[in-house]
């Protein structure tokens, strides 16, 4: 099978531990090279595993997942107890524009497609316990969550869960977290990057939806809107709130509920 990508780079096994792998392609999405950090579960006489892309917030990278809450321990752990069956952990840089790239395109990157297209060819070419057959799932953290409803809603056609925690749900909550100002992401349609219009405009191909946030989150009032839209206008999802605050401790926790959601979609 030929390449996606001009050069692709793979650690070395003999090197990898806690069945991480880490992958490096060039792109003309990023006009240059894009990383990925990726959980694989050890398991045998398995192909077609699902696979999850998910995503970091502002001022994180492809390794924060794995390294600021362990989320390859947790997936572990939860797949030895038979909790959930195996899947592959994809989780991508953005992309690495200024604070955040917002997992849109602009500045003459195509951050959503490095995403859409990119991550799921990387992981196809180089996993080889993924295939054509492999289901695809969708999650993230604050502006991960934001990529992942406004993404997961857009391709509902190759996502068949989404799920998003502390989720920013318009790209005008940037500002909250990042220095760089709203008129350097250019070309941007203000109401078509809105999480609600994203979900609303798919609503009827929508697939499978849950999102929380902590109960001291500087985002929860806008998590609680987008709750209520979806609500008014009929469109089947899960919202929970929960004790905690916009930090690594709550995601630590709640990664454990996207990972039971997307394996009951299996």
């Amino acid at each position: 099978m030929s390449s996606k990508f001009r050069t692709t780079e793979i650690s070395n096994p003999e090197f990898e531990s806690n069945n991480l792998r880490f992958i490096t392609v060039k792109t003309p999405n990023l006009q240059g090279r894009g990383d990925i950090c990726v959980y694989v579960p050890k398991v045998e006489d398995v192909q077609d595993l699902p696979v999850i892309i998910l995503m970091h917030g502002v001022y994180g990278s492809a390794w924060i997942w794995a390294h600021k809450a362990g989320v390859h321990f947790t997936a572990d752990k939860m797949i030895n107890s038979k909790e959930i069956s195996p899947f592959i952990i994809a989780m991508p840089s953005d992309g690495l524009w200024g604070d955040g790239s917002a997992y849109l395109a602009h500045n003459q990157k195509n951050f959503e497609q490095w995403i859409v297209d990119d991550v799921r060819h990387a992981i196809l070419e180089n996993i080889e316990t993924s295939s054509q057959t492999s289901k695809f799932f969708i999650s993230g953290l604050s502006m991960g969550g934001y990529g992942a409803l406004h993404l997961g809603a857009k391709y509902s056609n190759i996502f068949s869960g989404i799920s998003g925690h502390s989720s920013i749900t318009h790209i005008d909550q940037m500002p909250l977290f990042v220095e760089e100002p709203q008129h350097l992401y250019p070309n941007i349609n203000l109401e078509e990057v809105s999480v609600f219009k994203s979900i609303l405009n798919n609503r009827n191909n929508l697939s499978p939806l849950r999102f929380d946030c902590g109960k001291n989150d500087l985002l929860i009032e806008h998590n609680r809107a987008l709750h209520k839209s979806l609500e008014t206008n009929n469109i089947p999802h899960i919202y929970e709130e929960f004790e905690g605050a916009h930090e690594w401790e709550y995601w630590q926790v709640h990664i454990k509920d996207t990972l039971l959601f997307f394996n009951s979609l299996l």
